[in-house]
């Protein structure tokens, strides 16, 4: 049986700069590298006693008995002063198995990430709601992680972070950071946002708006006064906001858009591109809530809002396609891999001139 040492894996992970780790019995260990699934050279399959020794490993007495209990598990550690990893444990045909994605050490800037510096002006707010939006994966913790470090470095505010787990860890710099995650520091979300009022915040990041509840504490939140950055699993920031409103009883939709109009300043939805050199490249789209945009969502006109982000290009908003066309046209990915990516193919062909 093969002798596999959890360090050595991780440390493998941050050698080639790989996103995730996956450890499955019957496979060998799996990196995923620019996107792309690379099983490890030479390595033989692992046995269910690799996985669950593999497994055991990252985890406590009190972890274990969850996860055997509840059959997975979310939690987060440190690789020493290397990186950080979000793990989760869970069971596959009666097997442990493992996902552990790679959290660098570092929090990279907007720069350093290739992002729109437009982004830039949310880390200027005293007060209102920015969402990063986008399907799993495509780097919405990084994002928000490069704001919020703006935050830290350029503001004296106190900022607190409630997440599940916790991913990137901030220094305190100019501004306090407090990190609260969920199980370790707060019994559940709920609880945690309402006593976040209490800590004299003055901007909060909720890891993930998941429901009702904390969708409707994170507008809260901001109504009071705060800034507040969160993330949704959505496509576009047309179908964030739909979403949102979407999950309020139908009676309480009319104050929720009036809610949301007054506190949105800004949805960023994102994509990671295999791009031509190997790498991977962001693609964005950006909406900013002009005194336009707010009319929209109080009187049932989202509809419209694509257009005024397709129009807005002075103004700083990018549709996902505009971005995909530029990143085509400067040769830093592929015209099919643009095509792949976009939510109106059509849209595309028109901005290309190739429609």
């Amino acid at each position: 049986m093969p002798n596999y040492n959890i360090q050595d894996l991780l440390e493998e992970v941050v050698k080639r700069n790989a996103s995730d780790l996956h450890l499955n019995v019957g496979a060998a260990p799996i990196f995923r590298v620019n996107g792309k699934l690379v099983a490890m050279e030479g390595a033989n399959p692992l046995y269910p006693e690799d996985v669950e020794k593999l497994c055991f490993s990252l985890v406590n007495d009190e972890q274990k008995e969850i996860l055997l209990a509840n059959k997975e598990l979310d939690f987060s550690f440190a690789l020493g002063q290397l990186a950080r990893f979000r793990t989760n444990l869970y069971h596959q045909k009666g097997y442990l198995g493992a996902a552990l994605r790679y959290i660098p050490a570092k929090i990279r800037s907007l720069e350093e990430l290739n992002l729109p510096l437009t982004l830039r002006r949310f880390t200027k707010l005293k007060q209102g709601f920015v969402l990063v939006v986008g399907p799993t994966g495509v780097g919405k913790s990084t994002t928000l992680a490069a704001l919020i470090n703006e935050i830290n470095i350029n503001r004296a505010e106190h900022i607190v972070t409630i997440e599940d787990p916790i991913e990137y860890v901030y220094s305190h710099r100019r501004s306090l950071v407090t990190q609260r995650e969920l199980h370790l520091d707060t019994h559940s979300w709920e609880i945690a946002l309402r006593s976040v009022l209490r800590e004299d915040p003055n901007v909060v990041l909720v890891g993930e708006m998941r429901d009702y509840d904390t969708i409707s504490a994170a507008l809260t939140i901001a109504e009071t006064g705060h800034l507040v950055f969160s993330t949704l699993h959505t496509n576009s920031a047309t179908q964030t906001i739909n979403r949102i409103i979407d999950v309020f009883p139908e009676n309480q939709q009319r104050q929720v858009r009036a809610q949301l109009s007054a506190v949105l300043e800004g949805v960023v939805s994102q994509r990671i591109l295999p791009g031509i050199d190997g790498g991977l490249v962001p693609a964005t789209e950006i909406l900013l809530a002009t005194p336009a945009v707010r009319a929209m969502i109080r009187e049932q006109k989202t509809h419209q809002i694509d257009n005024v982000i397709a129009t807005s290009g002075d103004m700083g908003m990018i549709t996902l396609e505009q971005s995909l066309a530029s990143l085509i046209k400067a040769g830093k990915i592929s015209f099919e891999v643009g095509q792949a990516y976009a939510l109106n193919p059509d849209a595309l062909m028109r901005i290309l001139g190739k429609a």
